[in-house]
């Protein structure tokens, strides 16, 4: 186990900075998940952890030791890779042995290794097969248990689960969970899933174009997003935004007050999560937003997901629980759970309102 501080640490590709002076502490055993949409610097940040990748500026430590320099074989860590990288010639033992013959260990050492490792995975009766003979899930294990034999202090793990279904990929999440229960190693993931990182992660990095947005624990960054950003970025179906104006501590909506406790004469953005709101009917709780025009229903068996238009044209999903028969051009009174409004500046940062958000 180990921790790990990057102090602003940067990386050019010759003249074209992206990453742009990232300060982060991982704690010793913790599983840290970066995560962004694609191009935003996390794979490039992890391969400079490993050693794949030189660092530009700033320092890098493991356990306060600078590994600026150390070469990527002196890291103890390891690393895992989206594309498996198999050897197709050899067994499933020659695989998991591979790396360790090469540093001469004996043989007696390596043996026991592969042998707790594919323990560890379930594998041990796949070790005689070659890769072609595995399904993906059971590949992606063997590609696990190659870190494993090394008995490193770090495991990296760059889009792991990205070439499985969607059961599969299921699977994979519980297995590595798993894996860092039994373990206690310090662990990073990348994903750009946000779906992964929320269930897996002790600590969420949200990065965006090679800056970090926000870390903190999953549901920290869920219910209290720094900006606009995170708050779009996590959460599935996405948060609703819809443009507010305010005046005199009064936020209105298309032209209707909502009485949201704001800053006065503040142009803000109001987010709403889909699962907070709700279909009004006569005698439901007062905390209306608006009208919507239907445009389309999905049934999902335990919910429904409503898709609509206010009449200014802004845009809402609605996410209901059971099973409501819901037809295009359907309109409907729409509602809001107050306790979970979130507000936003014109630069797109968090407000905290001075009191709690009612809608009246």
């Amino acid at each position: 186990m180990a921790r790990l501080d990057l102090d602003n640490v940067i990386k050019h590709y010759g003249s074209v900075p992206v990453i742009h002076g990232v300060d982060l502490h991982i704690d010793d055993g913790e599983f840290v998940v970066f995560v962004g949409p694609s191009g935003c610097g996390k794979s490039t940040l992890l391969r400079m952890i490993a050693g794949l990748e030189p660092i530009t500026g700033g320092s890098f430590a493991i356990d306060g030791s600078r590994m600026n320099e150390v070469a990527a074989s002196r890291r103890g860590i390891a690393m895992v890779f989206q594309s498996y990288a198999l050897y197709p010639h050899m067994s499933v033992r020659g695989n998991l042995a591979f790396g360790l013959e090469t540093l001469k260990m004996p043989k007696a050492e390596i043996a026991a290794r592969v042998g707790q490792a594919a323990e560890i995975l379930q594998i041990t009766h796949l070790l005689d097969r070659k890769p072609k003979a595995l399904s993906g899930g059971q590949r992606q294990r063997v590609a696990i248990g190659r870190a494993i034999v090394r008995e490193p202090k770090i495991f990296l793990f760059d889009e792991p689960l990205s070439n499985l279904d969607a059961e599969l990929r299921v699977a994979m999440r519980v297995e590595i969970a798993k894996l860092h229960r039994d373990l206690g190693n310090t662990m990073i993931y990348v994903t750009h899933d946000q779906t992964e990182a929320m269930t897996m992660a002790d600590k969420i990095v949200v990065l965006r174009a090679g800056k970090i947005e926000q870390v903190g624990r999953p549901l920290d960054l869920y219910n209290r997003p720094a900006n606009r950003f995170v708050a779009g970025f996590l959460g599935s179906p996405k948060m609703n935004f819809l443009e507010v104006t305010t005046d005199a501590g009064t936020a209105s909506l298309a032209g209707s007050p909502l009485g949201l406790h704001l800053p006065a004469g503040r142009v803000t953005t109001l987010g709403l999560r889909p699962e907070h709101l709700t279909i009004l009917v006569d005698g439901g709780p007062a905390t209306p937003i608006g009208e919507i025009v239907v445009e389309h229903g999905e049934q999902l068996g335990s919910g429904t997901l409503v898709y609509g238009r206010l009449p200014d044209g802004q845009r809402l999903t609605i996410a209901v629980t059971g099973q409501h028969s819901i037809r295009m051009g359907d309109r409907l009174r729409i509602g809001a759970d107050p306790r979970h409004a979130h507000f936003f500046d014109d630069d797109d940062q968090a407000l905290r309102p001075a009191e709690p958000a009612t809608l009246n």
